[in-house]
């Protein structure tokens, strides 16, 4: 197949993320104060779009706290920084069975809600765009699986389209893809829609280059997508993703690296990312670019 490089590129930071990486290094945000003053710093450093989960501040576990997406949506947006908002609608699906030999009754760490119960802090902040994971999956750990049935994938679907907030179809395998296909030809989402592909995350689509082609190969034309890969492969997948007519996402939710052996912040993973994507001949557009691009509504 042709080259069909995107020449103009949006980066997406993932700030912080819903993994036990708070631990892990000094630089993952907790307090909403730290996410937006990390969201703020990458997007001073060339990300267009920052995508937001929330954390406990004490613990630095993962948190859906209405309250806290609020505190983090107004920081960001009373700064003198423009930069479009994107808050995970993914929590609220988690299902941790218990044995194999007695997986009934659920385990701890099970929280699962109703579809606008999920959805209650897109509601409040009204961010431009907002995340659908489009699909139930194993996912990574023995017992844990990532709950997001049809029913609730077209009840959030709605809601995000009659809220005006853009759904970033997040698709972990190609199935993911093809019900995101389904979901607008049912009308619950709005043509062209955006994607972000995932790849490498267990156990769903592997970050090969000939899994990533298939994904992408599968994306409807003319709606706009991104990638990323975990780990030592987020770089790469910067380059990959833009030479197969993609946009980016790097950050701390999905790589706490910069080098072997040395942390990294959001800020320097956006300035790395830059780095790639001039590098190899393409533009970083901003925030005013990507609106126009995706039809946002700026809040």
């Amino acid at each position: 197949m042709p080259l069909a490089m995107n020449r103009e590129v949006f980066i997406t930071c993932a700030v912080t993320g819903s993994g036990a990486t708070q631990d892990r290094s000094p630089h993952v945000p907790r307090s909403p104060a730290e996410i937006a003053s990390s969201a703020i710093d990458a997007a001073k450093a060339g990300a267009a779009v920052v995508h937001c989960h929330v954390r406990d501040p004490d613990t630095g576990a993962p948190s859906r706290d209405p309250a806290l997406y609020r505190e983090v949506t107004d920081r960001i947006r009373s700064s003198d920084v423009d930069v479009v908002l994107n808050l995970t609608a993914g929590m609220g699906g988690d299902l941790v069975l218990g044995s194999t030999d007695a997986p009934l009754p659920p385990g701890a760490g099970t929280d699962m809600i109703g579809a606008e119960s999920r959805v209650a802090h897109i509601r409040d902040c009204l961010p431009e765009i907002c995340t659908l994971d489009c699909g139930t999956m194993n996912f990574a750990e023995a017992d844990y699986v990532m709950v997001n049935t049809p029913g609730m994938l077209r009840a959030m679907g709605a809601i995000m389209t009659e809220l005006g907030v853009k759904p970033e179809i997040e698709a972990f395998d190609t199935g993911h893809l093809w019900f995101a296909k389904q979901l607008v030809d049912e009308g619950v989402l709005n043509d062209p829609a955006l994607v972000q592909l995932c790849m490498g995350v267990p156990w769903g689509a592997p970050d090969d280059l000939n899994t990533f082609m298939a994904m992408v190969n599968a994306i409807p034309d003319g709606w706009t997508f991104s990638a990323f890969a975990l780990g030592r492969h987020q770089m790469p997948f910067v380059a990959a993703s833009v030479l197969a007519g993609g946009n980016v996402r790097v950050g701390l939710e999905d790589n706490l690296m910069l080098d072997r052996g040395v942390l990294a912040t959001n800020a320097q993973l956006v300035e790395r990312a830059v780095g790639v994507i001039e590098g190899i001949g393409a533009t970083v557009i901003g925030p005013e670019d990507v609106r126009r691009k995706l039809n946002l509504k700026k809040r």
